[in-house]
């Protein structure tokens, strides 16, 4: 998504970080490793902007002292592949296009205002995939983002207008299958999300925490 936006994260040995303000909801920086070093992590993004955000992967970094607090905790969720799905009555495809794209981001978005997230140059990554569920009469009504990653796909951005996560899975995860057959699905959710995930196959398999500066 930085990328998508001219923005070209860095990688360190304890953490991902990007330079200037990510888009909205996106984190500024990543923990990739247990113990990361909140003074280090703190200095590698910038906090005079508001709105900076660290995800801490493993929910194991104090960052009160650098001027964040806790916005939501979560957890991250693992579904094997090969688990069996749920039939979906909706017709699934690729937003792949950027008018597909728009409409899908519409659709999304729900009426509030943040729709231009998702620009024509998140297409130009062949690990993204925009996943989108269409209505008989062919209206954006469920989708997702699925991005591969070494041997697993991540799996955000899950939505359906109408029903909650518990209508958009079904679809999401028949096409995953179909799109990256054979490998495991991974992503992170909280509250009445996470329980949605559950009941389509998912297992928490461990916290993480996401802080905002300010």
């Amino acid at each position: 998504m930085s990328r998508s936006h001219g923005l070209a994260g860095e990688f360190a040995a304890q953490s991902w970080s990007a330079p200037a303000r990510t888009p909205l909801y996106y984190p500024d920086a990543v923990t990739l490793v247990p113990g990361a070093d909140p003074a280090a992590l703190a200095v590698r993004i910038d906090t005079a902007a508001p709105g900076a955000s660290v995800k801490d992967s493993f929910a194991d970094v104090d960052l009160v002292g650098s001027g964040f607090q806790v916005l939501f905790e979560a957890q991250w969720i693992h579904r094997l592949p090969g688990a069996p799905t749920i039939a979906s009555e909706l017709e699934w495809g690729r937003a792949n296009t950027p008018e597909a794209l728009r409409a899908w981001a519409v659709a999304w978005d729900g009426g509030e205002g943040q729709a231009d997230l998702f620009r024509p140059e998140l297409l130009e990554d062949p690990s993204v995939v925009v996943l989108s569920g269409c209505s008989a009469g062919g209206r954006v009504v469920a989708g997702a983002v699925a991005n591969r990653s070494g041997e697993v796909v991540g799996v955000s951005n899950v939505f359906a207008v109408d029903g909650g996560t518990d209508a958009a899975w079904p679809l999401v995860l028949a096409a995953v299958d179909r799109v990256f057959p054979s490998l495991p699905v991974v992503g992170y959710e909280h509250g009445d999300d996470l329980a949605a995930a559950v009941r389509h196959g998912f297992a928490p398999v461990g916290p993480l925490r996401v802080w905002l500066h300010g």
